[in-house]
C-alpha cells in the first residue's frame, strides 16, 4: 500500500498552531476573530457547508456571523450588506457561500469584498495579487482548497521543485489556483482536464498528479505508475452529483479509483483518500486565512 496522505492527521496537528495563533491575535486586539458568512437562499448543501464551518470555528475560538438572505433578494442588497461588513472593525473576514441564485452575478458580489477581508482569496483583486506573488508565502490569503493542497504537501514533506506535476481541472476556484501554487513551489506544471486527448500519457509522465474535476473514477489504474504522488481533490456523491467534502455524513467518492490505483502506486507511492484528504485541509486553510487577515 502507498503512504496515505491523511488530511485529518495533518489538520489535527496543524490545528494546534492555528489555535495558538488565534489566541495571540485575540489577546492583542481584545476581541474574538469574527467570520461573516453571506448565504442566499436555503440550499441544503450550502447550509451543511456553513454548519461545518461553524463547528470548526467553535472548536478554535472564532465567532461566526451568518447573514442570510431569501433567494429572491436583489443583487444590490447583497452588495450593500457586504460593503457594510467591510467597514465593521469587528468583522475579520467575509465569505460568500456559493453557488448563488442565477439572477445574481457572483463575480460582482465577490468583488465587493474588501481584499483585506477576502479570506476565500477569489475576488478579482485577490487573484491579481496572488498571481503576481513571488512565492507562496509572500502573499496571503490564497484560495482555501489550493492552500490546503499546499499545506498537505508541506506536512508530508513532498517537494515538487523540478518535478513534473499534472493538474487535472482548470476551474477558477480550484484548478487554476492550485496550478499557480505548484508553479510557485517550483513544479513543472501541465494542466489537463477531463477531455484532454491521451490523458493517460500525461498522467504517466508526471511525478505528482493532482486531480480536481469531480468525475468519479476519472483516474484509474492505467493512469498511474509505481512511486507517484496522487492528490485527489475531486469530490462527488456516489450517484455522480458534485459535492464538497465539507459536507458531513455524505457518501463521497473522488476522481481516483482509490483501491486499484493504490495497488499500482505501491509502497513508494502516496495518495490522499476521499473523504479525509484535502477536505479537512480546506477548512483549516480557510481559518488560517482568517488569522492572516487579522494580522494585515
Amino acid at each position: 500500500m502507498p503512504i496515505i496522505l491523511s488530511g485529518k492527521v495533518a489538520r489535527d496537528e496543524l490545528k494546534r498552531s492555528l489555535v495558538a495563533k488565534i489566541r495571540a491575535l485575540q489577546e492583542k486586539q481584545g476581541s474574538p476573530l469574527c467570520l461573516a458568512i453571506i448565504q442566499v437562499g436555503d440550499r441544503p448543501d450550502s447550509t451543511a457547508y456553513i454548519d461545518a464551518k461553524k463547528r470548526f470555528a467553535a472548536e478554535i475560538g472564532v465567532t461566526v456571523r451568518l447573514v442570510h438572505f431569501q433567494e429572491s433578494v436583489k443583487q444590490e442588497d447583497v452588495i450593500a450588506e457586504i460593503k457594510k461588513l467591510d467597514q465593521e472593525k469587528e468583522v475579520t473576514g467575509i465569505i460568500v457561500q456559493l453557488p448563488l441564485p442565477a439572477h445574481i452575478d457572483k463575480h460582482a458580489v465577490i468583488d465587493a469584498i474588501d481584499p483585506g477581508k477576502d479570506i476565500d482569496g477569489i475576488s478579482s483583486a485577490s487573484v491579481r495579487r496572488w498571481s503576481a506573488a513571488d512565492d507562496v508565502e509572500s502573499y496571503r490569503p490564497w484560495p482555501a482548497t489550493a492552500y490546503g493542497v499546499y499545506q498537505l504537501l508541506q506536512f508530508y514533506k513532498i517537494d515538487v521543485q523540478g518535478k513534473r506535476v499534472c493538474i487535472i481541472g482548470r476551474s477558477e476556484l480550484v484548478g487554476a489556483p492550485i496550478a499557480a501554487i505548484v508553479g510557485k513551489m517550483g513544479g513543472v506544471v501541465t494542466v489537463c482536464h477531463s477531455k484532454t486527448v491521451d490523458l493517460v500519457k500525461e498522467t504517466l509522465a508526471a511525478d505528482v498528479i493532482i486531480t480536481a474535476v469531480g468525475k468519479p473514477a476519472l483516474i484509474t489504474a492505467q493512469h498511474v505508475r509505481s512511486g507517484q504522488v496522487v492528490i485527489d481533490v475531486g469530490l462527488s456523491d456516489a450517484s455522480g452529483g458534485k459535492l464538497d467534502e465539507e459536507v458531513p455524513r455524505r457518501k463521497l467518492v473522488g476522481d481516483v479509483d482509490f483501491e486499484k490505483a493504490s495497488v499500482v502506486l505501491g509502497e513508494k507511492g502516496a495518495i490522499s483518500p476521499v473523504p479525509g484528504g484535502v477536505g479537512p485541509m480546506t477548512v483549516l486553510a480557510l481559518f488560517d486565512n482568517l488569522a492572516d487577515c487579522a494580522r494585515i
